[in-house]
């Protein structure tokens, strides 16, 4: 049935049970999960492994006790809708950024240099990924019936082939290969009925997220045709991200006089310690206790206590990507995302400054029904430029691309100071954009007929 929540008085009735699992629910903790893309080389054979992974799919939010919750989501690309033999006037009812997919906009989006599309693991940016698997969950024996499910059923399809695979985990720490730890923040949606993390946020509309409801605007944000493909659906982007964690380890040690000032800069340029605790709440010293407090964790806004930016610098990575109530030029509520990061690769080993030729980093994704004025906005406006906040030029000092002559602003008083010379942190391996349809979408995609 469907769920109204009680975000406000005037809470739309969003249908919880058409909206695939993947979509609207926050990274579980602990996690281990995979993605899987794969190739549709006959749209027949396409269709029947749809009908083969409905079973997999869920809807709804997570259960009572998240360490028995596991869950499989189904998303596609533009290609991967062509191959299945959707009719063409619905394809072109996608928005153009989905249709020419993430590797045409690298340019848009800073994935230039060694980010750059020419650079990128294959499949990524062939056209050759067409369905994107996810599983995630806190119990790994629960993960492996999902994903042997899923296996048994692309692998007994002839004209269906895998073409990537990449299993993510959550590190021994609790944090990403950086050091910090993730997963904190998630948007208060109305009428969804699960809790955003931060009690301060006013309820953002549906539509920001999920299509066929009103959004920021008031307006439902463009969807596809016909309604049934459309509704209860949303977009993602998918990103495969190597970190520089011995660059990052370096870069601190070349800008600090001790342990503590490192540790002080580190957090500047994230916006949290390593624990979690945001600077905004605690800017002296990290407190594990405050950060490990679900009501207190997240449970901010900066203008009224840090509008200059003096504890938590505005150029700071978690201000950038979610500025909150913060004084910029726009609307913040126009830009949020669902954001998932997953780890992959091992952790370097402490101390190390010399990278060890592993891979490692994290696969993003990132979720919202406009993908131009969501991911691709924060990407190009908020991560790799600083006019938003008044520092032309300058990008987010942790996942901006710097390439070796990147500055950075943190104010102090008396005087600021400036990071300079920095390096890339991070490296795109690879992105897609894809649609996730709800669930009656899926059945209508696994049934159409030449």
């Amino acid at each position: 049935m469907s769920t109204t929540g009680s975000g406000s008085a005037d809470t739309v009735r969003v249908e919880i049970d058409d909206i695939q699992s993947g979509a609207l629910r926050p990274r579980p903790v602990p996690y281990r999960g995979k993605y899987i893309f794969l190739r549709v080389d006959d749209r027949h054979a396409g269709r029947a492994l749809l009908r083969r992974l409905l079973p997999l799919t869920a809807a709804g939010l997570p259960e009572v006790d998240p360490s028995r919750d596991a869950w499989v989501a189904v998303a596609l690309t533009y290609q991967g809708l062509e191959a299945l033999g959707v009719p063409q006037e619905s394809l072109d009812s996608f928005p153009r950024a989905f249709r020419e997919g993430m590797a045409a906009r690298a340019q848009l989006i800073g994935d230039v240099g060694e980010s750059a599309p020419a650079h990128w693991e294959a499949p990524f940016g062939t056209g050759e990924v067409h369905i994107a698997l996810s599983a995630l969950s806190s119990d790994a024996a629960q993960l492996d019936q999902e994903l042997e499910q899923a296996r048994a059923a692309y692998e007994d399809t002839p004209g269906v082939q895998v073409v990537w695979r990449q299993d993510v985990h959550q590190l021994p720490t609790g944090r990403t290969t950086f050091g910090f730890r993730d997963g904190i923040s998630h948007p208060n949606i109305e009428g969804v009925g699960l809790p955003g993390s931060n009690p301060q946020e006013l309820p953002i509309k549906t539509g920001e997220f999920i299509l066929g409801y009103p959004d920021e605007t008031g307006n439902l944000p463009p969807m596809p045709s016909p309604d049934v493909l459309g509704r209860n659906g949303t977009y993602v982007a998918v990103r495969k991200i190597h970190t520089n964690v011995a660059a990052w380890r370096r870069y601190l040690r070349a800008n600090s006089s001790g342990a503590e000032e490192e540790a002080l800069l580190a957090a500047k340029m994230v916006g949290r310690w390593p624990s979690g605790a945001p600077l905004t709440l605690t800017p002296e010293r990290d407190d594990p206790e405050l950060a490990a407090d679900p009501h207190r964790v997240n449970n901010f806004l900066y203008r009224e206590n840090d509008d200059r930016g003096f504890r938590c610098p505005a150029g700071a990575h978690i201000r950038r990507t979610n500025p909150r109530d913060s004084t910029i030029i726009g609307d913040a509520r126009m830009h949020r995302l669902i954001r998932r990061g997953t780890t992959y690769g091992p952790p370097l080993p402490e101390g190390a400054l010399e990278d060890d030729g592993a891979d490692r980093g994290l696969v993003g994704v990132f979720i919202g029904a406009h993908l131009e004025r969501q991911f691709e906005f924060i990407k190009a406006e908020w991560v790799n430029d600083g006019n938003f906040i008044g520092y032309p030029g300058e990008k987010d000092p942790v996942a901006g691309h710097h390439g070796g002559t990147g500055t950075v602003t943190i104010p102090e008083k008396p005087v600021r100071r400036r990071l300079r010379n920095l390096p890339s942190f991070v490296v795109t391996r690879g992105g897609e954009y894809c649609f996730l349809p709800g669930l009656r979408a899926l059945r209508w995609l696994a049934e159409l007929e030449d």
